[in-house]
C-alpha cells in the first residue's frame, strides 16, 4: 500500500472529522481542523486517507510526518507500508506512542518533545478566576471593564472584515517593532481561517469592541464533546487588561457548556511558557517524536 497524498481541502473535512473522532485520546490541538487547514501553507501539509486513518505529511521546510489521525488501536500498524515511507513522526499524542511501543518494539525510537505539550485549563475556573492563584487575571479583568465602555459579541461571518481590519493593524505594529518570520507565519495562517470562517465546520469566536471598534477577538474550535481549543487571541495593549476580558468573556459567553480549554503550545519560547503557567494549567497533553530506525 502506497499513500496517496494532496492537499489539504475543505471539501474533505467531514471525513477528516470522522478520522478525529475515531481517535481513542482527546487529540491535541496540532490536528484539529481549522489549525491544518490555517497552517497548510506554511507547513506544506498534505493528506492521505487510508482504512479510516488520515495520515499527515509535511513538506516544509523540510519532508517529515505527523502522527495519523483515526482509530489507532484497530489499524494493523506493522503491515502499513505508509509507515515505513515517513520513518520520521512528530507531534505524536502519548496514546499512540505505547501502540506503536508495542507495535515496533526496539525498531523505534520515542523521544519527548516538551516544546509541543499542550496546555489544558479548567474552563471553570478561567471564567470565575477565584483565589490567590487567579488575583491578578482577576484585577486586570475588573480594571478593564470599570475603565471602558466595551460591547461582547459572539463572532460571525458579517464581522469578520472587522476583525481583519484589527489583524492588520495589530500585526503591522508589531511587524514594525518586533519583526520575525513566525509573526509573519501567524498572520498568514489567521488569514486563511478567516477568510473561510463560515466554511470551516465548528469554527467559533468572539469580539470586544470599544466605541463600536474592534479592540480584541478571539478564534476557537471543538475539540470534542467536552474540549475546546483557542487559536487566536489579539488585544490592543493600549486597553489594560484587554486579554484578559477576551479570554474570560469568551468562555463565560460562548464556552460555559465544555470542561476543558486547551490554549495550545508555548513552542520553548520561556516567555509564552511563563505566560500559559500564570493561568494555572490543569494539565497537559504530552506529545513526542518517534522515528523508525
Amino acid at each position: 500500500m502506497t499513500l496517496e497524498f494532496e492537499p489539504i481541502s475543505l471539501d474533505r473535512q467531514d471525513e477528516y472529522h470522522e478520522a478525529l473522532t475515531g481517535c481513542p485520546q482527546l487529540l491535541t490541538s496540532d490536528f484539529s481542523f481549522a489549525n491544518i487547514f490555517g497552517w497548510a501553507d506554511h507547513y506544506g501539509l498534505e493528506w492521505a486517507f487510508h482504512k479510516g486513518l488520515c495520515f499527515i505529511r509535511q513538506t516544509l521546510p523540510e519532508p517529515v510526518c505527523w502522527a495519523p489521525v483515526g482509530p489507532w488501536e484497530d489499524y494493523d500498524w506493522a503491515g502499513c507500508r505508509g509507515m515505513t515511507e515517513g520513518k520520521h513522526f512528530v507531534r505524536v499524542p502519548e496514546a499512540l506512542t505505547r501502540l506503536w511501543s508495542i507495535a515496533y518494539g526496539n525498531k523505534m525510537t520515542i523521544t519527548e518533545s516538551r516544546e509541543h505539550w499542550d496546555y489544558v485549563y479548567s474552563v471553570e475556573e478561567l471564567i470565575a478566576l477565584k483565589g490567590k492563584a487567579f488575583h491578578n487575571k482577576k484585577n486586570l479583568l475588573n480594571q478593564f471593564k470599570k475603565s471602558y465602555l466595551y460591547t461582547y459579541e459572539s463572532m460571525a461571518p458579517e464581522c469578520v472584515e472587522e476583525v481583519f481590519e484589527m489583524q492588520d493593524e495589530w500585526y503591522k505594529w508589531y511587524e514594525e517593532n518586533n519583526p520575525s518570520e513566525a509573526l509573519k507565519a501567524e498572520n498568514h495562517a489567521i488569514t486563511r481561517v478567516l477568510q473561510h470562517f463560515d466554511q470551516i465546520k465548528g469554527l467559533m469566536g468572539a469580539t470586544i469592541r470599544v466605541e463600536g471598534k474592534v479592540i480584541a477577538y478571539t478564534v476557537a474550535e471543538p475539540l470534542c464533546e467536552d474540549s475546546l481549543v483557542i487559536h487566536f487571541e489579539k488585544g490592543d495593549i493600549r486597553y489594560k487588561g484587554v486579554y484578559q476580558a477576551i479570554n474570560q468573556m469568551f468562555l463565560e459567553n460562548d464556552g460555559a457548556e465544555y470542561t476543558n480549554v486547551n490554549r495550545e503550545q508555548d513552542l520553548g519560547d520561556e516567555g509564552l511558557r511563563k505566560a500559559k503557567m500564570s493561568y494555572n494549567p490543569t494539565f497537559f497533553l504530552k506529545k513526542f517524536e518517534a522515528e523508525l530506525i
